[in-house]
Formats: C-alpha cells, sequence, structure tokens
C-alpha cells in the first residue's frame, strides 16, 4: 500500500486521538509513506498546543517531538518547488481550500502520478473539505471524511 499523510494523519502517529490505531496500522503495512516537508512543522505545531490546552504535558510533548524527528527520516518527503506550489496555488483557488491543505493535495497528487496506477494508493486525510477536493481528484481517501 502506498499512503500519503496529510499532518491530520501525521499527527495520529503521536497523540492519542480517534483514528490513532488505524494510522499506526496502516502505517505499519505500508511499503511507501509520502508527507509534505510542511507536515513536519505543522505536527510539532499541533503537539504543542496540546500542552497550552493542557490536554499532555511538556515533558511528553518533547518525546514525541522527538519521535516525530526520527521517524520523519522514514518518510518519503516531498519538497517544495516554484511548479508543486503553482500547483498548490491552483487547488486553493479551484477547492477553496485553506493554503496548507493545497499543499497536502498537490504533494499527493504528485507522488500518486509517480506511481503505478494499479498501485493501492491512499490519501490519509482526516479534514472534511480536503477529503472531499482529494476525491473530487479521484483519489481514494483513508481517515474520516
Amino acid at each position: 500500500m502506498i499512503l500519503y499523510l496529510d499532518t491530520s494523519a501525521l499527527v495520529k502517529l503521536y497523540a492519542d486521538e480517534a483514528h490513532s490505531d488505524t494510522v499506526r496500522e496502516a502505517i505499519g503495512r505500508a511499503e511507501f509513506r509520502g508527507c509534505h516537508i510542511i507536515g513536519y512543522a505543522e505536527a510539532c505545531a499541533a503537539l504543542a498546543r496540546r500542552v497550552r490546552e493542557n490536554q499532555v504535558a511538556a515533558s511528553v510533548l518533547a518525546a514525541r517531538i522527538e519521535e516525530l524527528t526520527r521517524d520523519w527520516q522514514h518518510l518519503d518527503v516531498v519538497e517544495a518547488t516554484w511548479p508543486l506550489i503553482h500547483r498548490e496555488g491552483q487547488l486553493a483557488v479551484q477547492f477553496g481550500l485553506r493554503g496548507y491543505d493545497s499543499v497536502h493535495l498537490a504533494a499527493a497528487e504528485a507522488v500518486a502520478s509517480r506511481v503505478e496506477p494499479s498501485s493501492n494508493f491512499r490519501f490519509v486525510v482526516f479534514d472534511a473539505a480536503l477529503a472531499a477536493a482529494a476525491g473530487e481528484l479521484g483519489f481514494e481517501t483513508r481517515g474520516a471524511a
């Protein structure tokens, strides 16, 4: 299975949330795991928000960031390039997406374009608007759409 994770899915690997077990299980079976480079900063911000909201202790945050940093080396990271950024802008306008949602959609599109059509590609996303846009582009999504 080939997975592209947006940040809503990536965070579920480091925070106990609804569907965390599902994402962890899918990651374990995947032969390819992709994410846009911005996902790292977004995930750090999302995990830090849990400390500010008194959901976890600062020491837990440090451990989760350490895990994320270690695991990041095993992801296939989509880098920012001008053609990709241009496509992100097009998708933001086309679907009325927030900026970083369009980043993840364009990155997933780039990953999907490099794999065999018969491969088992999934865009793992837990944001309804982003999942709907991905569905309109023909992606099979996994998550809470």
